[in-house]
């Protein structure tokens, strides 16, 4: 066992897991102190019981030898004849004493006179047996002094011949002596043999305790161990189950509640696994019939496309009418292609057979190319692009045909959708990604509109005029190029200020990114840049001289942004 595991602070957290994570420890252990305590308050009443019990009964039987003896030691003295004859007191108090001895069953007797006047004929105190007159307290003399007729007891602690202390009583009543009066008699007796016996019943009380708490807790265990392993194999399946093998079942053991649980489990089962294999295969045959569609709708289309491009081209030879109808036939022959492709990838992704063909590629530098092709379609739209590129210049493993498609959608969209207003791309890296975030100050979205954003065929607005003929599904697209590089494409959006796009790509193929270079949120600088104020989203659109510029005016210091970094 490691040095770690002794650790207290490590046994306390391995403990306290365990409890949190074991429902049979957990239970053991509540069994475990919940019977300890029962146990133990028994053994404590029991222990008390006994104690009690044998100190009243070894008491009783004290005072009735004491009371026994001193009973036969009066009885003798009454019956003497001393005659005022100090010889035949002493004899007679020396043969009390000796029948004293033989009545009781103590060995440690002490005989002291009542009255301290003088007396010539009055025997003298004596002790036997070893008697401690110190045991005496002073209390209970005066108690057998002041009731003669009373016997009085009292706990002491005597001295066994081993030199021990050892529990004791000592037992004190009146003897009166004829011709003299009153004399104390105190009778100790040793109480170590009840001890012992007190001791022993503890001991065997505390060794049964502590043996039904272990029986009790394997008990507790092996019953527990039948009823938690059906619920372990069962959560153990489940995992496995929602992990995707869907083959696999609960074993059934008998005919009680676990097996009628283990039965409906796999049953259960069973119609997941139904469901998802024909949901499986409907997605299968929904996959072949796009593809199927796509592809065998190609040649007819080529053969529109190319009817489309002869009519376009000799438009002018038309009547407006004719020529306006050419015209649009064009440009939906173009838009219809376009869609087509973009079925084609879609169902290229959901049969996961899409292939990268990485090389090494400037995010800068692609960023900088696109906004170069894109920025006649922004001059039309009155947009004024922007490019912020601190960093992102190394060439850096990609798909760059994708990665382009990315940004070309992204910027798209910002065009589209920026109200004419600045667009500032951002291009940054580190030391484990790259990225490039688009930014516009149009309408935005609401965050509800944010979340479905990437949802296939979905926008936040049909109603609105699209001028440059999207699918609906080039975002959907998007995300998955950049799943497919291992990173992530993030969007923020807020009615009135816009919306930001962030594209992150790991520096390595299959590598992971520790920090995003660039972040969803807006930042106060690239905002700066786009030198334009809130839209109202209840349609009081700002005028441009509410803007602190014009938007649509160019400026050396956008001209020098575009294709650069800004210091």
């Amino acid at each position: 066992m490691s040095f770690a595991w002794r650790h207290p602070s490590t046994w306390i957290e391995g403990t306290s897991r365990l409890w949190r994570r074991s429902l049979r420890f957990r239970t053991v252990l509540i069994t475990l102190a919940l019977t300890a305590f029962a146990i133990l308050i028994a053994c404590v009443w029991m222990a008390l019981a006994i104690q009690n019990d044998l100190f009243q009964s070894r008491r009783n039987e004290v005072l009735d030898d004491s009371l026994r003896a001193a009973v036969a030691a009066q009885t003798k003295l009454d019956s003497a004849e001393v005659q005022g004859d100090r010889v035949r007191l002493q004899n007679l108090m020396r043969g009390v004493g000796d029948d004293i001895a033989r009545q009781s069953s103590s060995d440690e007797i002490a005989v002291f006179r009542v009255d301290s006047a003088p007396s010539s004929i009055a025997p003298q105190d004596f002790t036997a047996g070893g008697f401690d007159e110190q045991i005496v307290s002073e209390g209970l003399r005066e108690r057998v002094q002041a009731q003669p007729s009373s016997q009085w007891w009292q706990s002491v602690s005597l001295e066994d011949a081993s030199g021990r202390m050892v529990p004791g009583i000592v037992v004190g009543q009146q003897l009166l002596v004829p011709e003299v009066g009153a004399y104390e008699l105190y009778l100790a007796y040793d109480l170590s043999a009840a001890s012992q016996t007190l001791g022993f019943v503890q001991s065997t009380l505390w060794i049964v305790g502590i043996t039904l708490i272990l029986l009790i807790g394997g008990i507790s265990w092996f019953v527990l161990r039948s009823v938690a392993t059906p619920i372990s194999e069962a959560a153990e399946t489940s995992e496995r189950l929602a992990a995707g093998e869907l083959q696999v079942r609960l074993p059934v053991r008998g005919e009680d509640e676990l097996a009628t649980l283990g039965r409906s489990f796999n049953a259960m089962a069973d119609s997941i696994q139904a469901q998802i294999l024909e949901l499986a295969d409907l997605s299968l045959v929904q996959q072949r019939f796009v593809s199927d569609v796509s592809h065998e709708l190609r040649t007819p289309l080529t053969t529109i496309r190319l009817a489309a491009d002869i009519l376009n081209d000799r438009r002018e030879s038309f009547d407006p009418a004719a020529s306006r109808a050419a015209e649009l036939l064009h440009a939906q022959v173009q838009r219809f292609e376009t869609m087509l492709g973009d079925l084609l990838e879609i169902s290229r992704y959901d049969a996961g057979s899409v292939q990268l063909e990485w090389e090494p590629t400037s995010l800068a530098h692609l960023a900088e190319d696109i906004i170069s092709e894109m920025e006649q379609l922004a001059e039309q739209h009155g947009s004024d692009v922007r490019l912020v590129a601190p960093g992102g210049y190394s060439p850096v493993d990609m798909d760059a045909r994708r990665v382009r498609r990315i940004v070309r959608n992204l910027l798209g969209n910002a065009i589209e959708h920026g109200e004419g207003r600045p667009i500032v791309v951002s291009v940054d890296s580190n030391s484990t990604a790259v990225a490039i975030g688009v930014r516009d100050f149009g309408l935005g979205m609401k965050p509800t509109d944010a979340e479905r954003v990437f949802d296939r065929f979905w926008r936040a607005d049909p109603s609105r005029k699209r001028s440059i003929g999207g699918t609906g599904l080039g975002l959907s697209i998007a995300l998955g190029d950049a799943r497919l590089h291992g990173g992530t494409l993030a969007v923020w959006s807020e009615a009135g200020r816009g919306s930001n796009f962030v594209l992150t790509l790991p520096r390595q193929p299959g590598g992971t990114i520790e920090a995003p270079p660039l972040r969803t949120e807006p930042d106060a600088e690239i905002d700066a840049l786009g030198l334009t104020q809130a839209i109202d989203v209840l349609g009081n659109e700002t005028t441009p001289g509410d803007d602190h510029t014009d938007a649509t005016s160019p400026d050396p210091a956008s001209d020098r942004a575009r294709f650069g970094g800004v210091s």
